[in-house]
């Protein structure tokens, strides 16, 4: 009895064996069979995210809809230039009807009143901090007015976004795979304005709900050789600009999803120092379809 119960149990015992030995060979067998992970097949087209994204925005119908837009809240701005700096408390405002948009950044302070940017759908125009004098911002969006005039800044809290009506834009969107922002996964899109720019512009958007959560910018100015020799050489230095708009804590207002922080960081490197602004932005309260005068998009002088 005790030989015939022996007898089945390694009968069993050798019946899984082959069987665990089949299962590995069988998989052994399929792993090259199985589809590699790549990074071309992760990757997506620019079209496909742009359309996610602008359906996690809202309704097209609503998307539509909204011709102007208004947000207003608090504002925080940081300088540092070399080793010193300064922190001020203000309001922020963002005006926009269709193409046209208006950024406003106050502050109570004399040395530093804040930044007016305005683009009017024909002409781009920036505040005065003093009589005669601009800040480095917006002494260099005034270079690059094309990044303003393109209804960039401002995101999607600006009906000047260019991502609701690409084909008015005639722009390419090229898509340039993920990356991660503060452990998030993201995707990247490189942005081409129709007749190009000197500017790299990259578009950020989270990879689980598509809101577009950073836009980056970045100029790269090298030295020159002067006619003037060595001397002369050496103040052609090189000069890095960075400016980078984070957008979060998206929040349904109306028919559509928005960001409710907004911070502009704005990096210029040189070789004999650098200098970093930052504003903070926390927005309380929005409208839409609102009358926004003519007036209103030209800050010049003002």
């Amino acid at each position: 009895m005790i030989y015939w119960r022996n007898k089945m149990r390694n009968s069993y015992v050798s019946r899984l064996r082959r069987a665990l030995m089949l299962m590995c060979a069988s998989a052994v067998a399929l792993v090259p069979l199985a589809p590699a992970v790549t990074a071309s097949d992760d990757k997506m087209k620019a079209e496909e995210v742009i359309a996610k994204h602008l359906e996690a925005m809202g309704p097209a119908a609503a998307r539509a809809s909204e011709h102007s837009r208004v947000a207003v809240g608090s504002v925080k701005a940081t300088f540092k230039v070399r080793s010193t700096s300064g922190v001020l408390d203000g309001r922020a405002a963002f005006g926009s009807v269709d193409r046209k948009v208006v950024v406003g950044l106050a502050f109570n302070a004399p040395n530093y009143p804040g930044e007016k940017l305005g683009f009017d759908g024909k002409k781009f125009t920036v505040g005065y901090l003093t009589p005669g004098v601009r800040s480095s911002l917006g002494i260099f969006l005034l270079s690059h007015s094309g990044l303003f005039k393109e209804g960039l800044m401002a995101g999607t809290l600006s009906s000047a976004w260019p991502l609701l009506n690409l084909a008015e834009r005639n722009a390419r969107v090229d898509y340039a795979g993920t990356d991660k922002i503060d452990g998030q996964l993201v995707h990247k899109l490189k942005y081409y304005p129709k007749g190009g720019s000197d500017v790299a512009i990259t578009m950020y958007f989270d990879a689980t709900t598509f809101y577009h959560v950073r836009t980056q910018y970045e100029l790269r100015i090298s030295s020159r050789i002067a006619s003037g020799g060595v001397d002369a050489q050496a103040r052609q230095q090189e000069t890095r600009y960075k400016m980078v708009e984070n957008f979060g804590d998206y929040k349904k207002e109306g028919d559509l999803n928005l960001p409710h922080t907004y911070s502009l960081q704005f990096e210029v490197v040189k070789t004999d120092g650098s200098s970093l602004d930052k504003w903070e932005v926390a927005l309380e309260q929005f409208a839409f379809n609102q009358p926004l005068e003519d007036s209103s998009f030209d800050v010049d002088g003002k």
